[in-house]
């Protein structure tokens, strides 16, 4: 326990004087302990007696009860406090101490002199500035009830009523008169830094951040480059993922796994690459996949160029036909020239019909050559025969 300081030899003087005793000589502070929010003002009063006879010389605040030069320190002349205190009344028996800080905790006194006597009021009244903290879980998962408090080292002396932020916006919908924010069924939305103050100061305590935790959600691939794949291009697998903390991300091309990471590349596809491609992410708290994606890889560059390569192929094919029908054109031509050639070879003194063995040609050359020497008609065959009949048949008719 602690000891009381000693009375002063002064007072023990003036108790030993004929007609003045310790009930006329007091200080009491009301109220006595005052715990002020940090970069506020705090009053301090209170009320003294004196023997009736003695005149006041001066009055001061001290915070201390060691002596300066004979004397207590007065705090209207410390430079700590000269320019944030004010004295109050006529009787100065109370003092107004703007913005305090922690510093600022400590016993303070008020001191008079009379005409005959002087006297310290002790103890005096206990000044403990206190800042605000808020205290939180260290961990919160999605769906969790949270219960956050704005704590300070002491109960404020004045009526508190707190106030809540959440990055640095107040929650007008939760300003309680306790120093508690109760947080039902926490939704991630619910992460940011939060802090706390009481209406009417400035002070604001010290954010902390709020994490939620929560499983996979919202999971996508996206494929770049979009459109048509072709062989021997590369592909790039993008998994998306919200979760916290960050999911591990595995790749499965149909049921089998074929790489993890958040980026799953493909150099030089080929058609054995073709397939359906899934990521899962997954953290401590669950596990989720994303919807299939379809890999279609295309011989030679998809359609367009399988257009090219078509209309390459219908021009060869072209081509052929044009070689062909001018070779057979040309054989045809040739056959014709051979013809002639041997029909004007034949001996005249033989008949056209008889030099040729028509029956040893074929139908083709057969053809050509009526075409080069056309068959008579068959009335002059008739006509011929008719002539060449003797003169004797010729009679006959006659």
């Amino acid at each position: 326990m602690s000891q009381r300081p000693a009375p002063s030899l002064l007072l023990l003087f003036l108790l030993m004087i004929p007609g003045v005793s310790s009930a006329d000589w007091g200080v009491r502070y009301s109220p006595s302990h005052i715990c002020a929010l940090k970069d506020s003002s705090v009053i301090m009063s209170c009320t003294y007696k004196y023997p009736t006879g003695y005149r006041i010389r001066r009055v001061f605040w001290t915070k201390t009860l060691e002596k300066d030069n004979g004397e207590f320190p007065d705090l209207s002349e410390d430079p700590e406090y000269s320019q944030r205190l004010q004295y109050l009344g006529d009787e100065q028996c109370a003092i107004r101490l703007s913005h305090v800080t922690l510093k600022d905790s400590h016993e303070y006194y008020f001191r008079f002199i009379t005409d005959k006597g002087k006297l310290i009021g002790k103890p005096g009244v206990t000044l403990t500035v206190t800042d605000l903290q808020v205290e939180s879980p260290e961990r919160v998962t999605e769906g969790d009830s949270v219960r956050l408090t704005c704590k300070s080292s002491c109960t404020l002396t004045d009526r508190a009523t707190f106030i809540w932020y959440r990055n640095s916006q107040p929650l007008t919908e939760r300003r309680d008169r306790n120093n508690e924010l109760l947080l039902q069924s926490v939704r991630r939305e619910d992460a940011g830094r939060y802090s706390c103050a009481v209406h009417g100061h400035n002070h604001i305590s010290p954010a902390v951040q709020i994490n939620v935790m929560y499983p996979p959600k919202s999971v996508s691939v996206s494929v770049s480059p979009s459109g048509e794949i072709v062989s021997g291009d590369s592909v790039t697998l993008i998994c998306s993922s919200d979760s916290n903390p960050p999911a591990e991300i595995s790749w499965f091309k149909g049921r089998t796994f074929v790489g993890s990471g958040r980026i799953y590349r493909i150099s030089k596809i080929s058609s054995d690459d073709s397939g359906e491609y899934k990521c899962r992410s997954i953290n401590e708290h669950g596990e989720k996949y994303s919807d299939a994606v379809t890999l279609n890889v295309m011989f030679h560059g998809g359609a367009g160029r399988r257009d090219r390569l078509g209309i390459t192929v219908s021009c060869v094919e072209l081509f052929i036909i044009i070689v062909i029908i001018l070779y057979t054109i040309q054989k045809k031509r040739i056959n014709r020239r051979s013809v002639i050639h041997e029909y004007e070879n034949i001996d005249p003194s033989a008949g056209t019909y008889a030099a040729l063995d028509l029956r040893s040609r074929s139908s083709d050359l057969y053809d050509t050559l009526t075409t080069v020497h056309p068959r008579p008609a068959d009335h002059q065959s008739n006509s011929s025969e008719y002539e060449n009949q003797s003169p004797q048949q010729d009679a006959t008719i006659r």
